[in-house]
């Protein structure tokens, strides 16, 4: 049976649950501002950028969200992934696979594994252990989030027929799956060429030994003073998309968004996040100290 979410295809998000996002301007993305959202507290967590890579610090226990907000004035396929694990078909991630449509200038917040086109189960920061990717044995890429960002290919202009036959405008019906393309087909071309390179092929490792090569993120030697965080599948939430068709620009993504997290021990331990050294306080100087002391014979001293 195929899968609803197989094929080129995207989610329509309903325009009902589109939430109005207030983006700092270090949200990370030129074709869409990406950013982790705290959504008990409503607050964008800070960026941090360090050595090439962008970083938030999060709390274990901590529901979050992945808040999207298109920049451009047409459509935009973001095909969205956490620890390296698609977070709408649970497959491990790739460029290619199923994502989120949204239209010109359109603002969401992706809140959890996607369950049905109704439901998904919250992000929640967790241990790696109880992580959904160490739980399904794919602990090895715990700690990054990913958007792939692909662009549309708009259908070429055709100059009308004087009396075009019936068939010609015909809608095209719904596809293997069952889902009703709502947009038309976009027009025959080259097939695009091979990817090269955008997805590795390896054999699936055991749960119990992945665990135990879960990396630490502790660079420079330094041990990581705390357990290294994941997302885990959290609580059941209403959470409702469409299907619609989506036609890709390329076979590659237009931009690929990276945002690594882990707690915010273990990123002022590798340096990630600078705190400001607590030196003891001292006494402030004074330029006359002889000056305003009492002027007459002081008492002796107690013995």
């Amino acid at each position: 049976m195929t899968s609803p979410f197989s094929g080129p295809r995207g989610l329509s998000l309903l325009a009902a649950l589109a939430l109005t996002l207030s983006l700092p301007a270090h949200a990370v993305g030129r074709l869409a501002d990406v950013q982790v959202t705290d959504r008990d507290s409503g607050a964008s967590l800070p960026v941090h950028y360090h050595r090439g890579e962008y970083w938030v610090a999060g709390q274990p226990g901590a529901r979050y969200a992945i808040s999207v907000r298109n920049r451009l004035g047409e459509r935009l396929l973001a095909v969205p992934s956490v620890d390296g694990v698609n977070v709408l078909s649970g497959e491990t991630a790739a460029w290619d696979q199923t994502g989120y449509v949204f239209y010109a200038h359109q603002p969401y917040q992706i809140t959890g594994w996607r369950k049905s086109s109704s439901e998904v189960a919250a992000f929640e920061f967790s241990s790696v252990a109880d992580s959904y990717a160490g739980r399904t044995g794919r602990p090895l890429h715990v700690g990054v989030i990913g958007v792939a960002l692909f662009r549309e290919r708009l259908p070429e202009p055709v100059a009308l027929a004087p009396t075009p036959a019936p068939f010609e405008r015909r809608e095209q019906g719904a596809d293997a799956s069952g889902a009703l393309r709502h947009a038309p087909p976009a027009p025959s071309a080259p097939a695009p060429a091979a990817r090269s390179g955008a997805a590795e092929s390896q054999s699936a490792p055991s749960a119990a030994d992945s665990l135990a090569r879960a990396p630490s993120f502790a660079p420079q030697g330094l041990p990581a003073p705390a357990a290294k965080l994941g997302t885990a599948h959290g609580a059941r939430e209403t959470s409702v998309v469409s299907h619609t068709s989506f036609a890709r620009l390329q076979a590659q993504p237009n931009e690929v968004i990276r945002i690594r997290y882990d707690s915010r021990d273990n990123l002022v331990a590798a340096g990630v996040i600078r705190e400001p050294v607590a030196y003891p306080r001292q006494p402030s100087p004074n330029a006359f100290p002889q000056s305003g002391r009492a002027s007459y014979v002081p008492d002796p001293p107690v013995y």
